[in-house]
């Protein structure tokens, strides 16, 4: 099978923090899964360099806007790296190929007659003398009254335009923008409503999306779908292909969900691969990201495609809900955030892609908590998970000389874990990880009862052969726990991985042969809870 798995486009406007790694994690975690299945795996994102917010920070920074993306874009290779996220093509939107891409995206809309030219009335700021990109024009949401930006309410969901905000004002100097007459290119967003509804009922049905996806977009259409301007008069983007409109860029909102498509293409061009295959009806896809993406994914980028005439529609809609701080939104503002390149200079980058997994905001807010993410390394991937791996190498180094016993599996053990293939298998194709998490830890507590029970500490002065069999299946639980989790756990998997001799990671039972294992060292360290302190302390701080 062919699975097409997208991760969202982070602005390169600043660092990550873990409510980007928490709504992008879903996707490696597939991709990793998909191929220790043995299934086609194209696995894209990259760095978004366009639109307003990068241009708001060249602005505070008094620099080039290129400066701005390339330092955010360096970083995020880097931690995204670090973090182990396993991406097939991680590019960015200010490369050449994909201006030609999304350049020739728009350019066969327009020939499909899905984009057509409007004169249209727009903001402008007299004392700036430019118009006014969305994001530049703030004001109260006329739905809820909230504060909310010139494009979209982050409150009430509602997609604007900068117009119709109440109490307007210039972002960049504090005016109220007047209106002005220019000309700007439309998508025909309303001509898909009813191919939409359609594809939104069969997403319904199986399953495939998660909920906040299918009630937003559900809202959206039963509003109805309006056409929206695809051109905005900004200085930096991609330019519009048609002669006489060249000064004017491809609006980010249709410029980066094509990323997707580009990043695609880019690929296939750099290993000499085809990509057509991901582009099918039959090819599973996933579209990864966070709450406030969803109508960019459930409703803009299919009608792109149906515009395109092209089958690939998204199959599944991985949308995150939202990440808070100690119980406070969070903040980047106000440094009420959690870096990640901070984060990685300290933590395992095992137990940051756990506790986001086991505290994923999958279905309502999670809160990130320095006292739940260390007694949580401490207790669960420390004391229940590391420390029976542990025990049971450190036991087979001191009484068999490092020699893997070889005994009979006990058979009780053996159906479970044939079973938890399928179980966590299909947990994972639902995209409900924090499930599969919480059943494969329910047998590492097993596991560790098991061992206790047994006392091989004991068995081996009485009873050796006793002894043999408990080892033998301790090793075996170790053995395809690791493969399990290799999907969440990457690196402590690939340690025990080369402990075992296992030759490479699937989705099948593994049966182990008579092998030896190095001197081992613990999976993981505990962290001081003094540091809950510590690092609470950090936050309101002077911004990263």
């Amino acid at each position: 099978m062919n699975v097409f798995i997208g991760g969202a486009w982070p602005y390169a406007n600043g660092s990550l923090h873990v409510g980007h790694v928490a709504s992008l994690l879903p996707g490696d975690l597939l991709a990793r899964y998909y191929r220790q299945k043995g299934d086609q795996v194209l696995y894209v994102s990259g760095s978004d360099c366009n639109g307003t917010p990068i241009s708001v920070r060249a602005r505070q920074e008094g620099v080039p806007a290129e400066t701005i993306t390339n330092r955010y874009h360096t970083e995020f290779v880097s931690c995204f790296k670090q973090l182990g996220f396993s991406f097939d093509h991680y590019t960015h939107t200010d490369e050449a190929h994909h201006h030609e891409t999304v350049q020739s995206i728009f350019q066969q809309l327009y020939k499909n007659n899905t984009i057509e030219l409007k004169e249209v009335e727009q903001a402008f700021c007299n004392r700036c003398d430019q118009f006014l990109p969305d994001r530049f024009v703030e004001g109260q949401c006329p739905s809820c009254g909230m504060s909310a930006r010139g494009d979209q309410c982050d409150h009430c969901a509602t997609i604007l335009e900068p117009l119709e905000l109440l109490q307007k004002k210039c972002k960049l100097c504090g005016d109220e923008p007047t209106r002005k007459q220019t000309e700007h290119f439309y998508f025909k967003l309303s001509a898909f409503q009813a191919e939409l509804e359609r594809y939104l009922e069969v997403a319904r049905n199986e399953g495939r999306w998660r909920e906040n996806a299918i009630h937003l977009t559900e809202r959206y259409l039963q509003e109805g779908l309006l056409d929206r301007a695809v051109s905005r008069d900004l200085s930096i983007g991609v330019p519009v292909p048609i002669k006489g409109y060249e000064d004017k860029k491809i609006y980010v909102w249709i410029e980066a969900v094509s990323g997707y498509y580009s990043a695609s293409k880019q690929w296939a061009a750099a290993t000499g691969q085809d990509d057509a295959s991901f582009w099918t009806k039959e090819t599973r896809s996933y579209y990864v990201h966070g709450k406030d993406n969803i109508p960019f994914h459930s409703i803009i980028w299919p009608a792109i495609l149906l515009g395109l005439k092209q089958p690939a529609l998204p199959t599944h809609i991985v949308s995150n809900e939202y990440v808070t701080i100690e119980k406070r939104k969070l903040s980047t503002s106000q440094n009420w955030a959690v870096w990640l390149p901070d984060m990685l200079k300290s933590y395992d980058p095992d137990s940051i892609r756990y506790f986001l997994t086991i505290n994923a905001p999958e279905n309502r807010d999670s809160d990130f908590s320095w006292r739940e993410f260390v007694y949580s390394h401490n207790s669960e991937l420390l004391g229940a998970y590391g420390n029976f791996v542990n025990r049971t190498l450190k036991f087979i180094e001191k009484s068999y000389q490092h020699e893997v016993p070889t005994g009979t599996i006990d058979p009780t053990f053996k159906a479970e874990v044939h079973d938890l293939y399928d179980r966590v298998g299909h947990l994972f194709k639902q995209t409900q990880f924090k499930r599969a998490v919480e059943e494969i830890f329910a047998v590492v507590r097993k596991a560790n009862k098991y061992f206790d029970d047994q006392q091989p500490w004991l068995q081996v002065k009485h009873d050796d052969r006793a002894c043999r069999d408990t080892l033998a299946t301790c090793t075996y639980l170790i053995a395809n726990l690791a493969q399990l989790l290799a999907p969440i756990l990457p690196f402590s998997s690939e340690k025990i991985c080369e402990w075992l001799s296992l030759k490479t990671f699937n989705w099948q039972p593994i049966e182990l042969a008579a092998t030896s294992i190095p001197t081992v060292a613990p999976l993981f360290k505990r962290i001081d809870v003094g540091t809950i302190e510590t690092e609470t302390k950090k936050l309101n701080q002077q911004p990263f």
